[in-house]
């Protein structure tokens, strides 16, 4: 039997001390999700466990009234004691970089 372990990074915005422990409520009451990591500077939330993604997602969304932007999705199959083998499913890059923007240029 082959169980499908996956790691998701979403964008969640994240405003404030009360958005961040609405999020952190809903990731916790979620049973399929072994662990979480709240970025809330970078608004990114990292959740892995054994989850269809797209569930997890509008879970989250549901709970907490927010918007959720999956950004990348890996996905990794456990077979019977096995070594892991790693096959990412979705990545996606839609972050804006611009590389003319000089982020040291605010310091003086």
């Amino acid at each position: 039997m082959t169980e499908r372990f996956c790691c998701m990074v979403m964008r969640i915005n994240i405003d404030c001390n009360g958005c961040y422990r609405k999020v952190r409520r809903a990731l916790l009451e979620t049973q399929e999700l072994d662990t979480h990591l709240i970025e809330m500077k970078q608004s990114k939330v990292s959740v892995c466990g054994k989850f269809k993604p797209q569930e997890i997602a509008i879970k989250i969304r549901k709970k907490t009234n927010r918007r959720v932007e999956i950004l990348e999705i890996q996905e990794f199959s456990i077979n019977n004691g096995q070594s892991h083998e790693e096959k990412p499913l979705m990545i996606s890059s839609s972050w804006n970089l611009e590389s003319n923007q000089n982020p040291f240029a605010t310091c003086t």
